[in-house]
Formats: structure tokens, sequence, C-alpha cells
């Protein structure tokens, strides 16, 4: 996190100095320059902020994935199809094996 935090902060600097030069030397090609590189910083923060949410979705469904196997109600599986079916009778209220 803070390598990417110091990179984009050199990218940043980079980029406004860029802009003074092309003030300086009224060069559009420079000012250009500096935009590209303040919008490849912005696009890395942007990057960076979706795949940290992204691997927080995804370790809190792994936590959630393990929480279910310790579920205590056994499940077996149903002889009419492929349904999955609870063994205890206050989860599934209708005994579809009875048929």
């Amino acid at each position: 996190m803070f390598f990417i935090l110091i990179v984009v902060i050199g990218l940043v600097a980079w980029a406004l100095h860029l802009m003074q030069e092309a003030i300086q030397r009224r060069e559009f090609s420079l000012m250009l320059a500096g935009f590209l590189v303040s919008t490849a910083a912005a696009g890395m923060m942007a990057v960076y902020f979706l795949m940290s949410h992204y691997v927080g979705y995804m370790s809190e469904m792994a936590h959630r994935s393990y929480g279910m196997t310790e579920w205590s109600a056994p499940i077996v599986w149903s002889t009419y199809g492929e349904d999955w079916l609870s063994a205890g009778p206050a989860l599934n209220p209708i005994d579809y094996r009875s048929n």
C-alpha cells in the first residue's frame, strides 16, 4: 500500500513539474505529457481502491463459506432430484422424501 502511495505521489510531482515547465516554455506537448502522467496516477489510485474492495469482499466470502461448513444441521441429497434437503424439521417443514 505504501509503495503504491509513494509511486502515485511521485507521478503527481512529476506531472506538476512537467506542467510548470510547459507554462514557462509555452509548449503544449509538455502540458499534454503532464496531463497524461496525472491521469496515470489517478488510474493507479482507482485500480487500487477497486482491488482493495474486491479483496475485502472475497475474504469476507471465504469467511462466510467457512462458517457454512460448521453448520449443525446435516444436509442430505433428495431422491427425487438434485435439490438439497435439510434433515432438520425446523429448516425443512415439507418432507419431499415421503412421497
